[in-house]
């Protein structure tokens, strides 16, 4: 849940006027992402409910030379919080909850429990300090926790700040809905998850995930495009309802259908939801392309990315998922749109990564960090590659670019070495860090 970037921030306004689909041209812009190995994954576009287009590039399982299809499972990470919404809301509508119950009704022992409410934590508005955060986190995400070890390890995090104070994101919050509707219910996550929303809706490829088995169309994750190196798997006793759904883009775009016309919750849950303060309302945030403006959530988890969209004004549903990537989702999904729409799009020149001599990147491996930066990045080499990973975060791998600089592209983040100071300097989003060698 780490390098999403929020979704197509384009600030011209312009006429927007119904499209014949370009399907031809979609097909070349992908054809183009697969051949140079930028990303794996698979896209879907809805129209009043209806798939007009689908797409899948890469592999499921490198090793086994399984191609993408259009029944590959991912894992969808964030993207689950809006199940999760949902199925809050249809309690509300029940009465078996209240915007305003308090977290202390249910898990007391956290701090300012009792003025924490199911708004605050739908709307990553408790204080309560986000556990995926903690620099422990990586040392214990791939091992089955059970919810006294995981309500230990996020009791510990304690809280950043008063409840509704500001918006922080946490999946702490959305753990502990999870851990509520199971409390409410008497069932497991996943049995409500499918009792409430997946037979309903008949979403044969949703479900709460499990240990990835790609003998059964689930997709395993990458640390690039090209598939070259396996990313964690995270356990999904871990994330819950905050991240612990599997899916395909076909599935979740007749989900955020059903949602957007009325079949999964009525008109004032869905005002409600929709509501957004600090651009988060329950579960979903907005997001504009051009003149239009969608509604949705995205995700991340280990080498999964995924961003999910529904356009009320065309009951237009778009979803990308990708298993590996070099290049930004954010990307991906302007692509598409923009062909979509019919909007000017001139296909990206991806150039040839700068050679770098295996034997030369030691000088660049070791432990980086610096009193004004808030994470220690540490490199090491993998093969004939050059990897970073922060403080509580998962690793992924650099490209070189020019000497002593190189990049990961999914998160626009870019290091410049100096082997001679035994230093180097970050880039990312405007900002400068200069971190020393430990």
């Amino acid at each position: 849940m780490k390098y999403i970037v929020t979704l197509l921030v384009l600030s011209l306004s312009l006429q927007i006027d119904a499209q014949s689909l370009d399907k031809e041209k979609l097909n070349a812009f992908f054809d183009l992402v697969e051949t140079n190995q930028k990303n794996m994954g698979s896209l879907s576009i809805f129209k009043g409910g209806k798939e007009v287009y689908q797409r899948s590039i890469g592999f499921s399982d490198v090793e086994q030379n399984m191609k993408a299809n259009a029944n590959t499972k991912y894992r969808i990470g964030s993207i689950s919080k809006t199940f999760t919404a949902v199925i809050i809301m249809q309690l509300l509508e029940e009465e078996k909850l209240r915007l305003d119950t308090k977290l202390s009704e249910y898990y007391p022992d956290f701090g300012n429990a009792d003025a924490i409410t199911i708004e605050h934590l739908l709307r990553h508005r408790s204080g309560l300090f986000n556990f995926t955060n903690s620099p422990e986190y990586t040392t214990w995400m791939e091992e089955k926790q059970n919810k006294e070890s995981l309500l230990e390890k996020m009791l510990a995090g304690g809280n950043n700040f008063s409840p509704g104070e500001r918006i922080e994101y946490s999946n702490t919050g959305y753990v502990l809905l999870s851990y509520i509707i199971e409390d409410i219910e008497k069932k497991d996550f996943g049995e409500i998850l499918t009792s409430r929303i997946t037979d309903p809706l008949d979403l044969k490829s949703t479900y709460y995930g499990g240990k990835i088995d790609s003998n059964k169309d689930e997709a395993l994750s990458y640390l690039d495009g090209s598939g070259s190196a396996l990313a964690t798997e995270t356990d999904m006793s871990v994330p819950e309802g905050a991240g612990a759904i599997v899916s395909t883009p076909g599935d979740l775009n007749h989900f955020f259908t059903a949602l957007f016309t009325g079949k999964l919750v009525s008109e004032s849950s869905l005002e409600l939801m929709t509501t957004m303060k600090d651009n988060y309302g329950f579960g979903l945030f907005e997001f504009p392309f051009y003149d239009k403006r969608a509604t949705g959530h995205n995700g991340g988890i280990d080498g999964f990315a995924s961003s999910s969209g529904y356009f009320r004004d065309d009951s237009l549903a778009i979803t990308y998922v990708t298993n590996g990537s070099s290049w930004q989702l954010n990307n991906i999904m302007i692509a598409a749109l923009s062909i979509y729409y019919g909007k000017e799009y001139e296909f990206p020149e991806f150039k040839t990564a700068f050679a770098v001599d295996p034997d030369q990147l030691e000088k660049y491996i070791g432990v980086y960090s610096s009193a004004s930066f808030p994470l220690k990045i540490t490199v090491t080499q993998k093969g004939i590659n050059l990897m970073a990973q922060a403080t509580g975060q998962s690793a992924f791998f650099l490209e070189p670019t020019a000497e002593h600089i190189f990049r990961f592209e999914q998160a626009g983040l870019v290091m410049e070495f100096n082997p001679d100071e035994s230093s180097m300097v970050l880039k990312q989003g405007g900002g400068e860090f200069k971190l020393s060698k430990e």
